[in-house]
């Protein structure tokens, strides 16, 4: 795979209002989540553009400098500036044998600065740590390969399929995106004075980054993207509505985006903060925008995160069930198995958080669409169908409101148990019947009694059908017989 033509430059997605006011807590982060100090995140931007960078630096520029500790307090914030110095050139890491010398510098001098922001042992100046975000900047933002369909001009492959592409210089990259977490995190580092350099332009060159296809840098972004989140209250409404422009893009127009999981992974922990009673600003995120993310075509490679978003909402507010299952069910797939299965495992989660009211309100539609999940030729999401019966909350549902449900379902549990090919689904539904009988016999014999009567007339409706069509087939033959008669009298 060729991935070595740079791509332009990133769009960036709209700007919110600088001074709107912070309303959204952040609580801890969803399950599955690695957001830990330990695998830190990466890099940041600046307001000033970057001093100018040489790809390759001149001869003999780039020299082992003194460790911090072999010189004096007074002298390390000088020190400091000129180790910066020396990690703002770049290197080319296709060819491992170039300027091997000055990488393995640049490196130990990378983990030098990791350890010296670390320790906290000397307070770094406001001077410096505006040239330290420099040098985060000069060495993250960059433009990403293109994908190997942009290459080629074919469809996309499958995420899940496609090997990912891996950053050459990870081994820079990991330490100086470990430097931005340190001083991120560190208690020493003043919101005030960092807020200076971490800003808006900041934030979203950092958003363009999740959608690099390295893996271990998304999870870099994802742990350093949360601690600003968490740290800097003045940027959460811009964070919010930055992540939400990626999204709309994503579901309404590119369908292709590396770092949807990661980033659904952090608006998993800030759903989980959200206070009560719950604004009209975040039921609006989850109607414009974590329900459509069900559309895309490439929703098996971030649907965990996305379903534990949708169920913290119905968690966090029951009255949401019902606009949560009606927009499962307007997205719900027609051809697609597997991703049939995954939402039915998400409904399972959202109707065991939904109370008996919320329920009401949306089970006729939502049984008669599990009515035609039960009978699909597909034995998995029959199965997984049939499998809901297995939750006692759904149960326990259904039983209270059996009388408008079992006469949806009883003919899929018909059709099953005459002319299902698979013996598992079979089984299970025949268990599913005798749970029904057993729940309200005499509900039960109407709707056999029902069934049987509407099979009957159809089955009369069919030989009426059959009947009027071998009448036109007759009258059709006399025609022609009485055609060729006449043709043979006058000639």
């Amino acid at each position: 795979m060729l991935r070595k033509i740079m791509k332009g430059g990133h769009r960036k997605p709209s700007k919110s209002e600088a001074n709107e006011p912070s309303s959204y807590g952040i609580g801890p982060p969803a399950p599955g989540s690695n957001v830990v100090v330990s695998h830190a995140s990466r890099g940041a931007l600046l307001n000033s553009s970057p001093s100018p960078v040489t790809a390759t630096p001149p001869l003999g520029s780039v020299e082992p400098l003194p460790l911090f500790r072999d010189v004096p307090v007074s002298e390390r914030q000088t020190l400091f500036l000129r180790k910066l110095q020396n990690c703002c050139f770049l290197f080319d890491f296709t060819d491992t044998v170039k300027n091997a010398r000055e990488k393995e510098i640049k490196r130990q001098t990378l983990l030098e600065l990791v350890d010296f922001i670390q320790s906290g042992s000397s307070k770094i100046s406001e001077s410096c740590q505006g040239e330290m975000i420099k040098m985060v900047s000069v060495n993250i933002f960059r433009c990403l390969p293109p994908a190997s369909h942009e290459n080629t001009g074919q469809e996309p492959a499958d995420p899940e399929e496609e090997e990912p592409y891996l950053e050459p210089s990870w081994p820079h990259l990991q330490l100086v995106y470990e430097l931005l977490l340190r001083y991120v995190v560190s208690t020493d580092t003043d919101t005030k004075v960092a807020k200076r350099y971490i800003d808006h332009s900041f934030v979203l060159k950092l958003l363009d980054l999740f959608d690099s296809e390295d893996p271990r840098e998304r999870e870099y972004l994802k742990t350093i993207l949360h601690r600003i989140y968490g740290k800097f209250m003045v940027h959460r409404p811009f964070i919010r509505k930055a992540i939400n422009n990626i999204f709309y893009r994503f579901v309404y127009e590119t369908e292709r985006h590396s770092g949807i999981g990661e980033l659904l992974e952090i608006l998993g922990s800030i759903i989980n903060g959200f206070a009560l009673p719950m604004k009209e600003e975040h039921k609006l995120f989850l109607i414009r925008v974590l329900i459509p993310l069900h559309k895309p075509k490439p929703i098996v490679v971030y649907h965990q995160q996305l379903s534990y978003c949708i169920v913290q909402f119905v968690e966090k507010d029951y009255k949401l069930a019902d606009t949560v299952i009606r927009g499962l069910l307007k997205y719900w797939p027609v051809t697609n198995c597997a991703k049939e299965n995954l939402f039915l495992g998400e409904l399972e989660e959202v109707l065991e958080a939904t109370q008996p009211v919320e329920f009401q309100r949306c089970m006729v539609p939502l049984f008669q669409q599990i009515g035609r999940c039960l009978t699909s030729s597909h034995f998995q999401v029959a199965e997984r169908a049939l499998f809901l019966w297995n939750n006692e909350h759904i149960v326990g549902l259904i039983a209270q409101n059996r009388s408008v449900i079992l006469p949806i379902i009883y003919p899929a549990l018909e059709k099953n148990i005459q002319s299902h090919w698979n013996q598992a689904v079979h089984g299970l539904t025949t268990n599913i019947k005798k749970m029904f009988m057993e729940m309200d016999p005499e509900l039960f014999e109407e709707c056999q009694r029902q069934y049987e009567e509407k099979q009957a007339k159809s089955k009369q409706v069919e030989e009426q059908r059959q009947y009027t069509w071998k009448r036109l087939a007759e009258a059709a033959a006399d025609r022609d017989r009485g055609g060729e008669e006449d043709h043979m009298i006058t000639s």
